[in-house]
């Protein structure tokens, strides 16, 4: 099976050939705020099964060997590395995916750093759109 995604604005594409190693929601701090959200879902494959079709990422070290990938236009995260703890894993984030529902996340990681309002999200009451 193959999944493809991008960006927000549609810079950057890519594509991926066969399926995740795993899926994880993670809590980590610096998924934190890097994504300005409290949990990122990351799909991790090899390296070699990822081809960015179109556009380039901008990539920084966010700390220590994490390389994070994102698009330099519209600031979307997209890609997670490190060579230290991962060797020839790349992460994806899940969102980006043009059909992220094909990739739930099957385990929590970093917990320790999950925000304490989190564990009680499904108790909040939930709209399809906005509240009227």
């Amino acid at each position: 099976m193959s999944h493809s995604g991008q960006c927000l604005c549609g810079a950057i594409k890519y594509e991926l050939a066969g399926e995740p190693n795993t899926v994880a929601l993670c809590h980590c701090r610096d998924c934190q705020r890097a994504a300005g959200a409290p949990a990122v879902s990351w799909a991790m494959f090899p390296e070699s099964t990822l081809t960015v079709t179109q556009g380039t990422p901008r990539t920084i070290n966010s700390s220590g060997a994490a390389m994070r990938s994102f698009c330099a236009d519209c600031g979307s995260g997209l890609f997670y590395r490190n060579a230290t703890f991962l060797p020839g894993i790349v992460d994806v984030q899940t969102a980006t995916l043009d059909a992220p529902d094909a990739l739930p996340p099957s385990v929590q990681i970093q917990v320790a750093e999950r925000l304490g309002w989190m564990q009680h999200m499904h108790e909040l009451p939930a709209f399809a759109r906005f509240p009227d």
